[in-house]
């Protein structure tokens, strides 16, 4: 290959990467731009007590954590739910979500 030809795939491969990285800059601060959002309509949503168990609970389990939260954000948006809840309340339904799940213990004999 010649010389010319090195230095046009060397910008052509630049040029990909820095398209690359503004595509994922983009995507990283819409990701940040939702959070954000999120966070604030849970503000309005739960009490500053509930706000903190929900936030201890995130750090157990950060999955059903996410689901619950974007279940309250639903009720709260559809009217289901009186606002705003609070810590007694959100005790409550945890205590519900789980009844439904069933605990395995396994006991060796």
């Amino acid at each position: 290959m010649s010389e010319e030809e090195l230095d046009s795939l060397r910008k052509r491969r630049m040029l990909e990467l820095q398209q690359r990285m503004a595509e994922e800059q983009k995507q990283v601060q819409a990701q940040q731009q939702l959070e954000s959002q999120k966070q604030a309509l849970l503000r309005r949503i739960l009490t500053p007590e509930a706000r903190s168990r929900l936030t201890n609970l995130n750090m157990v389990k950060p999955e059903f954590t996410e689901q619950l939260e974007l279940q309250l954000i639903q009720l709260a948006q559809q009217g289901r739910i009186n606002l705003p809840i609070t810590d007694e309340q959100l005790k409550e339904l945890l205590v519900r979500l789980q009844s439904g799940r069933r605990d395995y213990k396994i006991r060796r004999v």
